[in-house]
Parts: structure tokens; sequence; C-alpha cells
């Protein structure tokens, strides 16, 4: 995915330059892509977003109830319908690992997941649609990003790196697809939504869930509750 200068996405980004990578460039990530990072890490990661992911499709369900025109929603629910049907992906993914669906259901939401999905929600309801979309786009795009940069980093074989599958995903043409409607549907909603005064609050948004992502990073390093 790529992405120009001129987009809202690409200014956010770098306005908020030193946590953007802090987050793509995590520890966690960073260890994801060298194969190196335990595997109770990455479980505890995948529980929890299974749990993520839920929230997610609620967020999606709000965009559509936030639209205005029959394009956004369109592209919220197609949105939500992604997510529900990844969660199936997910769910065999998990299981490959040894976590079944009732497992992680009965799981109890990490901090750091409540705190950036719940953040979400609460910036949809209490913003218009652009806030919403701009709370959701460090993971959406974010994680295209971090893919292309590991299968970059670590080249086509990655057979040996046991999370080879989960980079492959966010690497493949279909999710940097998804992530690169993200970026011009923010564009097409900054157009009609936006004004000379309201970058600078959406840039504080855009920050403070980089943050949280990168929060969230550090509880699957960490197995914090």
């Amino acid at each position: 995915m790529t992405t120009s200068r001129q987009t809202l996405f690409a200014r956010l980004r770098a306005d908020a330059a030193e946590e953007w990578d802090a987050f793509v460039g995590h520890n966690f990530v960073r260890r994801l892509g060298d194969g190196s990072l335990p595997e109770d890490c990455f479980r505890h990661y995948l529980g929890q977003d299974y749990l993520f992911l839920i929230q997610f499709a609620r967020a999606y369900g709000l965009a559509v109830y936030k639209s205005e025109t029959l394009e956004d929603m369109r592209q919220a629910a197609a949105g939500m319908a992604g997510i529900l049907d990844e969660m199936g992906v997910h769910v065999k993914y998990c299981q490959d690992w040894g976590l079944s669906q009732d497992e992680m259901s009965d799981l109890a939401e990490a901090r750091a997941t409540t705190a950036y999905t719940r953040f979400v929600l609460d910036k949809g309801v209490a913003g218009d649609l652009l806030d919403l979309h701009v709370a959701l786009a460090p993971c959406i795009i974010g994680y295209a990003e971090i893919g292309a940069r590991l299968k970059k980093q670590c080249g086509d074989d990655l057979s040996d790196n046991p999370y080879h599958r989960w980079i492959d995903c966010y690497a493949g043409a279909d999710y940097q697809a998804l992530a690169g409607a993200q970026v011009a549907q923010l564009d097409r909603l900054m157009a009609s939504r936006g004004g000379t005064g309201r970058f600078e609050g959406l840039s504080a948004l855009f920050r403070r869930s980089v943050c949280l992502e990168t929060d969230f990073w550090e509880m699957g390093l960490t197995l914090a509750p």
C-alpha cells in the first residue's frame, strides 16, 4: 500500500511521526518479524485480538448509523461484514495455536483492549463519521504498513518463522487493498466534513489512537491483564 503525501492519512502520520514509529516498530512487531516472539505472548495477543475484533465490528455498526450518504453506509457495512467474515478465519487460526472460540469468548478483556476499543466507540458516538474513521485508522492502515514492512525485511521465505501466516495475511494484496480503501475514505470524509480548523483536533485524536494501539502490542509482549 502506498499513500501520497497529500492524503489526510499521510498528514496525520507525519504529524504523529514519533508515536507512529513507536507503534509500527514496537518490539512485539520486530520479534514477530524475526520469529523470536515467545509463543505465550502471541497466544495472549490472539485471544485479546478476538475480543478486539468484536468491538471493532460494533464500531463499524456505529459508522453505518453515523453515515449520511448511501456510499458511506455501504463502506461501513462492508467493513463490518469484512470483520465478521474475518472472525471465522481468525477463530480457525487461533485453533491452530491451541485457542478455542469458547475459551477466547470467556477471556476477560485486558486493560489495553478495553482502552482502545472503547476510546474508538466513545469518539465515534461523541463526534462524527470522520472522527470515528480517524480513530480506526491506526489499526486498519497500521497493520498493512507493518505487514508490508515485515515482508520486505524478511523476504519471501518465511517458512521457518512460526508467525509467517500472520505476516502474509497483512502483507497480502487483499488486506493492502482494504487499507488503501480506508485511506481514500478518510480523504472523502475530510473533503465533505473537514475545514481549516479541523486538522488539529483530528491529529490529536489520531495520535492518541496510535498510542493506544502501541499499548496493545505492549500488552501482548508483557502478558499484561
